[in-house]
């Protein structure tokens, strides 16, 4: 399937420089997968090593960091030639081994021709969990995060509505009722279906149609998340994350959506969770969102300790988690429901976006759901999961602030009055620039 990070993948092996790429992010996003795929399809020779399985490709690190040594060794090992000129060698799995890691360092500064790529599950955790030297300035780090709609799109065969999603949004001119009601519907649909590559084939697979889908895809990705969490924790450290995890539907299905400690447990406080929530957020599990008290940039010299939201990486696994089935979606019920999904796909959207998550919240009763940086100016961003859009919040912070305009995100049609941009929600992907 196609994915955006491609471009990325492309520009750095366009680059001259020798630098190793490293490629982090959620299980199941579908890292190995595009690694894969990318390395048969734009180098002349490829070796592919997993090193929670290969351990004796491992221990090879444990030996030595000289890349010379470690080809060399690798070469003998498996009785291979590994030509040093349009060859890339991927390292899959390779938070197995800190050594390993620390050998990128060692890979670029010595310039051999062969370009490395890694990945791996969990590889965030690792990473802020390192030990020894990690190699700062020496490792090209991307993210990959779910599909975001733009690439479920694209899986759906959904060109010709994509580019006049495109045209609507630069242009602010309603689309056609017909068509605007197809986009809605097909985002109903990402919203219980996600952006996990499986679990976008899956929907693909039975004709882009919610009653052939088989949810049971979600339920072995949330499995597998729950493994990792045994798997690579302490017993009370893991019991702590899966509680956090598992009460996130209970976080947002409310009307504020400020983090509460208590509803993980009644016991529950900063200083017992706080190192759950980090392991949840550098596995790539959630993302954080956090207060702004002032509305200006840098947001993140503005924010207030202890005060922040967090969300899922993939609402179709809030859907799961919170055990929505696809009826719940198109009925007039569950509208509190309803705009907890909504307001995690859109945090959704911006992280993939590469905005960090913020909020904004006045004394009295009034918030914002997120305010971004969108070239040089914060705009505040409201979220609303239906046409009714309304909005006291919107108007007392617009009134004290006077953002250069604002942007409504509902399932409201096109359109740009008394300076607030109107986009519908399946358009909230296209939220990258002022322009």
């Amino acid at each position: 399937m196609k994915r955006k990070i491609l471009n990325d993948l492309l520009t750095w092996k366009q680059s001259k420089a020798n630098i190793p790429l490293m490629l982090v992010g959620a299980r199941q996003v579908g890292k190995t997968y595009i690694l894969d795929e990318f390395c048969k399809a734009h180098f002349k020779f490829y070796h592919y090593f997993n090193l929670e399985k290969d351990h004796e490709v491992k221990q090879i690190f444990d030996s030595t960091l000289d890349p010379i040594k470690i080809i060399d060794a690798i070469s003998v090992l498996r009785n291979i030639d590994i030509e040093p000129t349009d060859t890339v060698v991927f390292f899959d799995e390779i938070q197995a081994s800190e050594r390993a890691i620390t050998s990128l360092k060692y890979f670029n500064e010595a310039n051999l021709g062969y370009r490395i790529v890694c990945a791996g599950s969990l590889l965030g955790v690792a990473l802020n969990r390192f030990e020894t030297s990690y190699p700062v300035g020496k490792v090209r780090k991307q993210t990959l995060h779910p599909m975001d709609f733009e690439e479920f799109l694209w899986a759906c065969g959904q060109q010709p509505l994509l580019e006049k999603i495109h045209s609507c949004f630069r242009s602010d001119a309603p689309m056609m009722d017909v068509l605007h009601q197809k986009a809605l519907s097909y985002y109903r649909d990402y919203l219980y279906v996600g952006g996990m590559p499986a679990s976008v084939l899956e929907y693909v697979g039975g004709d882009c149609r919610l009653a052939k889908y088989d949810s049971l895809i979600k339920r072995n990705i949330m499995e597998a998340y729950l493994y990792d969490m045994s798997k690579y924790t302490t017993n009370a450290e893991h019991l702590k994350i899966s509680k956090l995890y598992q009460s996130i539907p209970k976080q947002l299905n409310r009307e504020h959506t400020k983090f509460v400690y208590k509803l993980v447990d009644e016991k529950a406080h900063k200083r017992s969770y706080e190192t759950s929530i980090d392991w949840l957020v550098h596995s790539g599990m959630i993302y954080y969102c956090k207060l702004a008290e002032i509305p200006k940039l840098p947001l993140n010299v503005y924010e207030r300790e202890g005060m922040f939201k967090i969300y899922l990486n993939d609402v179709g696994l809030l859907c799961e988690l919170a055990e929505i089935r696809p009826k719940d979606l198109y009925s007039d019920e569950l509208n509190l429901y309803k705009g907890m999904l909504c307001e995690n796909f859109i945090a959704q959207v911006l992280a993939v976006n590469g905005h960090s998550l913020h909020y904004w919240k006045a004394k009295q009763d009034a918030e914002i759901d997120f305010i971004v940086n969108l070239d040089g100016h914060v705009i505040p961003v409201e979220v609303k999961a239906a046409t009714n859009t309304k909005s006291k919040s919107l108007k007392v912070y617009t009134e004290k602030y006077q953002p250069m305009y604002a942007i409504r995100v509902s399932a409201k049609n096109f359109g740009m009055h008394n300076n607030i941009k109107s986009v519908p929600l399946y358009a909230a992907y296209l939220i990258r620039s002022a322009t």
